[in-house]
């Protein structure tokens, strides 16, 4: 692989990362940015944020390394099990929806085991030299987008028929804009298949789709948990009895807990 296609390809693992952070804490997309200026950690812009998010920021500056990088090694020394130390409390004196947002959640970072990544750890995720924690990472190849297409159907669907089930999974699919809504049941039906970039973008939806089916809560399964066990049903298509006449929820349910 040449030094571009490492930088692009780290780009869009970093744009992952982003976007998973902020979506296992439940922030907005203000709390980083607020959290470099209170404590003085570096500086990174909204824009810059929500450029880095989409992966299309591609010379960010040293600043927005450092603010990142500093926040994560603070949550991780700084807060425990929702309680901040008392020194944190104390620098976020007069910043009272900074402080509720991180003792709602205030995860790191990191990989089991090991050291919080610092700015110098992501610098080298964007840059592609450094892979992000598995958990953070959730880039789909073309080359599985087509399998993982037919196992989201499968699961879904419960191995149904799409006609008889239809109704019900296009009422759980959280998403009102017509274009995506017929792509999805297009895929659904085994019509087409998700690209990997179609794919990678709908998970967090999909995710939904499967708490509002009554299958699986949307915080039971993490988004790379999610994707996991969909690359397990992938491999394994042919595996599992027909739904039949079973409830669509218990049959989805079996399936999760047959890859489990």
């Amino acid at each position: 692989m040449g030094y571009r296609e490492e930088l692009a390809a780290g780009r869009v693992a970093f744009a992952h990362l982003i976007r998973l952070w902020h979506e296992r804490n439940g922030w907005s997309h203000r709390v980083l940015p607020a959290l470099a200026d209170a404590l003085d950690l570096g500086r990174i812009h909204n824009s810059q944020l929500s450029m880095l998010r989409n992966g299309k920021l591609a010379s960010p500056g040293p600043e927005v390394f450092l603010a990142l990088g500093r926040i994560n090694q603070l949550l991780a020394s700084e807060v425990r099990q929702g309680q901040l130390s008392e020194t944190l409390r104390a620098r976020l004196d007069g910043q009272p929806e900074l402080i509720a947002a991180l003792e709602a959640s205030a995860l790191p970072v990191q990989v089991d085991g090991q050291p919080v990544l610092g700015p110098g750890e992501l610098l080298e995720v964007f840059v592609g030299q450094r892979p992000p924690p598995p958990a953070y990472d959730l880039r789909v190849s073309e080359l599985e987008a087509a399998r993982l297409s037919a196992a989201l159907a499968e699961l879904f669907t419960a191995g149904r028929p799409w006609r008889l089930c239809r109704e019900q999974v296009l009422a759980a699919y959280p998403v009102p804009k017509r274009q995506r809504r017929e792509r999805f049941a297009a895929v659904m039906a085994g019509q087409r298949d998700f690209t990997a970039a179609e794919l990678t973008a709908e998970l967090p939806d999909l995710r939904r789709t499967l708490a509002a089916l009554g299958a699986a809560g949307e915080d039971e399964l993490e988004p790379d948990r999610f994707l996991e066990l969909l690359r397990r049903r992938g491999r394994d298509l042919s595996g599992g009895a027909e739904a039949g006449g079973v409830e669509l929820a218990a049959a989805i349910r079996a399936r999760l807990q047959d890859l489990q």
